[in-house]
């Protein structure tokens, strides 16, 4: 007997928490993409743009490759399609709670969920967004290397990142609602304090290398770059990721925990 027959009461909390996940992403993707001419291609036509406007500016009018790697495009792409991801995800959390305060409050699922949903929704975007970066790659000659497979441990790096940075932000948002333009602000920074437009070794003339790998999204960014370019990819730079991510996950729950009950007070 499949976990789909069995009956709701034999599902172990587990496959309860799986299912209720995923039928609240599904219904996020469908309510995006049904109402929308475009659907599909709103999940890339924003780093799409962006990286058409940094590669106009640094290639075209400077005629000359100031920072990243060749091809400049691919280098773009390959940190923009992350960032896209985790700067909807974030976004998108500050409003985890206080757009659907009466449906959190009348359901019994883990709460967890609903800024888990956000996450993975964005990341089913994300993921359908890689075959545009394969395109591009191709188009423009940059070759594939064996370090593609990184991208599996980055994806969930960045996931379990995501989440963490969710379950703090959701709940202090209900208490502070100016936290949710603080987070636009902080988002804002973080884009240019990230190695997006430019890669950690761009940093060394500046002596902040060494520094720049302390923000947690640098090691994920050059996992998956190093697909392309695997020069860009510094173990040192994941590991400090992986350690920060941790701190981060642990953090968020911690945080989720001791604000939960007051959120369904104020919700």
């Amino acid at each position: 007997m499949t976990t789909s027959t069995l009956p709701r009461a034999r599902w172990s909390p587990f496959q309860r928490y799986r299912r209720s996940l995923w039928l609240l992403t599904s219904r996020d993707l469908k309510v995006r993409y049904t109402t929308s001419a475009l659907g599909y291609l709103w999940s890339v036509i924003d780093p799409l743009l962006m990286a058409g406007i940094y590669y106009f500016v640094f290639v075209l009018v400077f005629h000359r490759h100031v920072i990243g790697q060749s091809p400049y495009i691919v280098f773009l792409i390959s940190g923009l399609l992350p960032w896209t991801w985790f700067n909807g995800a974030i976004s998108d959390s500050t409003r985890a709670f206080t757009s659907e305060g009466k449906l959190i409050r009348s359901t019994t699922i883990p709460r967890t969920i609903w800024v888990g949903r956000i996450v993975l929704s964005k990341g089913i975007e994300f993921l359908a967004s890689i075959p545009v970066l394969i395109v591009f790659a191709l188009f423009f000659g940059a070759p594939f290397h064996w370090q593609a497979v990184l991208w599996i441990p980055a994806i969930i790096l960045q996931a379990a990142l995501t989440f963490g940075l969710g379950l703090i932000i959701a709940p202090l948002v209900v208490f502070f609602r100016d936290l949710e333009r603080a987070v636009k602000l902080i988002l804002r920074l973080l884009f240019y304090a990230s190695p997006i437009i430019y890669g950690l070794n761009d940093l060394e003339k500046l002596h902040l290398t060494f520094w720049g790998a302390f923000n947690p999204l640098s090691g994920i960014i050059g996992l998956y770059r190093s697909a392309f370019f695997p020069q860009d990819l510094n173990w040192f730079d994941v590991a400090v990721s992986a350690g920060m991510t941790a701190i981060v996950v642990v953090v968020g729950i911690l945080v989720f925990r001791r604000t939960i009950r007051s959120v369904l007070k104020e919700i």
